[in-house]
């Protein structure tokens, strides 16, 4: 365990300040992330050096299509997320509680990056927010051996540690889950604002791609998709846009969104954005 970064102290408990949940969590207790524990009155990451997978990438699959393409990157994930999606392809590692998992130090990833002969890492599969401290740190060291890095993330955190952590990462790839606040709020027991202040900030500062999961009977309304492909447009109209096919998964069962309707979206989108693409169907970009 590693002392946390973003908290302060309360009369019953410890505030943290890492997103926009603010959980106040009281002794012995943890975040709703899972992550962050409240021990004698400090709080502490329980996913520091955790690491539930890895795997070497095309850098595609993050997705990231402008950023070193063709190339190969490390992935790493731990555990943990601070939105629990009831459609969420990775809730094994994720929402559960003790996923199977290794232990490495900031030293031994790089290392290993450095061994394998790749020029990037990704902090990926969970949500990397909930892995700050660690992402930090692997970061540093990957800038001194000229290590790219790459976040893909939900982008449901605060702005202060954003702020804090983009000068550390070369690549975000933000999944903004619907333009609607009820499915924020519904789907993925979260919010829409703080992930599009997120996107402004990032889109200031880094590089950065989008993906939106398209979900039949939840977020596939092509007036509202229309006002999303406006509004990331308005901040830059260059920014790659990945529509993504959805498939049934934790605890959604919809039957899988229709190619035609990921076509149709695209033919949308590409009336504002110049680069929009075509995800999770072969053959299809």
């Amino acid at each position: 365990m590693k002392e946390a970064l973003y908290w302060s102290e309360e009369a019953k408990g410890i505030r943290c300040q890492l997103c926009p949940h603010h959980c106040l969590i009281l002794k012995n207790q943890c975040g709703l992330c899972g992550q962050r524990k409240n021990i004698e009155g400090r709080l502490m990451t329980l996913n520091y050096g955790v690491i539930t997978s890895k795997a070497i990438d095309p850098i595609e699959k993050k997705p990231l299509y402008h950023f070193m393409p063709g190339s190969k990157i490390m992935s790493y994930g731990s555990r943990g997320c601070n939105l629990s999606c009831l459609f969420c392809q990775n809730h094994r590692i994720a929402l559960d509680k003790n996923p199977p998992f290794i232990r490495m130090t900031p030293e031994e990833i790089i290392e290993e990056v450095y061994q394998l002969g790749l020029k990037s890492v990704a902090f990926t599969y969970n949500e990397p927010v909930v892995w700050i401290e660690y992402m930090m740190d692997i970061a540093d060291l990957a800038k001194k051996r000229n290590i790219a890095t790459v976040c893909v993330t939900n982008g449901f955190i605060d702005l202060k540690p954003l702020g804090d952590l983009i000068p550390y990462i070369d690549a975000f790839n933000v999944d903004l889950k619907s333009f609607s606040d009820a499915f924020y709020k519904n789907v993925c027991r979260g919010a829409k604002a703080p992930v599009l202040e997120s996107i402004k900030l990032i889109s200031k500062m880094s590089y950065l791609e989008i993906t939106a999961l398209i979900v039949e009977q939840e977020n596939d309304q092509m007036d509202e998709l229309e006002e999303m492909f406006k509004w990331i447009a308005s901040i830059d109209d260059n920014i790659a846009l990945h529509l993504s096919r959805y498939f049934p998964a934790y605890k959604m069962d919809h039957p899988p969104t229709k190619v035609e309707t990921l076509i149709q979206a695209k033919k949308i989108a590409q009336k504002h954005l110049k680069r929009v693409y075509i995800g999770n169907v072969p053959g299809i970009q």
